[in-house]
């Protein structure tokens, strides 16, 4: 039995629901068909302190330590791989200090050991740090470098346009580069990063980002459950999973809420607190993307992230997972999963005190007889009465799939 949700759909959703269905099935499931996995460069390095060594000393780490073989199989330059000016024919370029050898030796080093090879782009005049080097104009040049240089992802990251952006713009340029990649003449994932869910997205790429930035490393560390000063646009891990459930009857095969890198290993969160951000994220069925650094992984965060019963449920195409009760500072998150199980998360927002916390069956769409484990320890928790119960430590989670 199915979880059975309030609807959030209008008439006029409900069509656009069904038009970008068909467009995800028959056009991009290829490409997302479950969420995708791999690492970006971001949340640890910035742009700052990326290089052609950084990114292959990462490509032979996750080959050696079994990320790549758990699923990870993006490696993603963000910003910090261009020039500070594009060519004479307004091409791309390599940055020539940091990538003296150009993207193609470092994407053809990437295919060599199993991976598949991403940068990050901007669609407008500028990059984010004002650099005039955007594609406004030169779309169909540098993609064409694009599929000369082997790319298989491309983070088309709205950044800055001089005049300033107008949503029929936006709307606009990315339906244009989503056409252009579809007719490129290879696969390239489309990861649209404009910050905000927009309509159009399931029908134009394959993920796209729901939120502004996490934080992260690169922000001065990650934080859990805090609001940001006003006028940041950091976010912590739950005012990120709040605004990404908002959209959650979107997603599906051919396309996925991205609500941004993960920010696991020693980035700010305490244990408990990632695990519980990894559990989200894999409820959510969100694009696993490491924001972390593979070559300095320790054994618990390697553990964490490779652990397959959570990354089946992540994986698992059967819908994002949500909030399906709301006690204030105590939440269950759930979501159906193929076969009839279902994964749940009990969290604990509760900085200072744990809580215990039930678990009904009729919650989650289950009668009768039931059991549930301890995803992360494999612990059985007891069923009486079509419920159970477990006691939840603070600013922590509870990770759950029923048997």
């Amino acid at each position: 039995m199915k979880i059975k949700y309030p609807s959030r759909k209008s008439c006029v959703g409900a069509v656009l629901m069904l038009l970008a269905g068909a467009s995800s099935m028959f056009a991009k499931a290829d490409l997302a068909a479950t969420p995708p996995m791999g690492w970006n460069s971001w949340n640890w390095h910035g742009k700052r302190d990326i290089n052609e060594t950084v990114v292959k000393d990462t490509i032979d780490a996750m080959a050696e330590n079994g990320l790549l073989d758990a699923g990870y199989e993006y490696i993603v330059i963000d910003g910090g791989w261009r020039d500070t000016k594009l060519g004479p024919n307004g091409e791309l370029l390599a940055h020539p200090v940091k990538f003296p050898n150009g993207i193609k030796p470092l994407a053809d080093y990437a295919h060599k050991k199993g991976f598949k090879f991403g940068l990050h782009t901007v669609p407008g005049t500028h990059d984010c740090g004002g650099d005039p080097i955007g594609g406004m104009g030169r779309e169909a040049v540098h993609i064409a470098q694009f599929v000369d240089w082997g790319l298989d992802f491309v983070k088309v990251d709205k950044c800055r346009y001089t005049d300033g952006w107008d949503e029929d713009l936006v709307e606009e340029t990315y339906r244009l580069w989503s056409d252009l990649l579809e007719d490129c003449g290879r696969d390239i994932l489309l990861s649209i990063s404009a910050y905000r869910y927009r309509d159009w997205y399931p029908e134009t790429g394959h993920m796209a980002r729901t939120t502004y930035d996490i934080r992260a490393n690169f922000h001065g560390g990650a934080l859990f459950d805090a609001p940001e000063p006003q006028g940041r646009n950091y976010l912590s891990v739950m005012e990120i999973a709040e605004l990404n459930d908002q959209v959650a009857d979107f997603a599906g095969p051919g396309y996925w809420n991205d609500p941004d890198m993960m920010a696991t290993g020693p980035q700010g969160l305490s244990q408990s607190e990632q695990e519980a951000h990894f559990a989200l994220w894999c409820i959510m069925s969100s694009p696993l993307m490491i924001g972390s650094d593979p070559r300095t992984m320790d054994k618990k965060e390697l553990a964490l992230l490779t652990n397959k019963e959570a990354i089946a449920i992540n994986q698992d195409p059967t819908e994002q997972g949500r909030k399906v009760r709301d006690g204030g500072l105590s939440e269950v998150w759930a979501k159906n999963l193929a076969g009839g199980k279902v994964a749940v998360l009990l969290l604990n927002r509760n900085p200072y005190s744990s809580v215990s916390m039930s678990l009904d069956g009729e919650l989650i769409g289950l009668k009768g007889k039931w059991r549930a484990h301890n995803v992360f320890t494999g612990e059985k928790l007891p069923v009486k009465d079509n419920s159970c119960r477990a006691e939840v430590p603070a600013s922590s989670g509870i990770f759950l799939i029923t048997e």
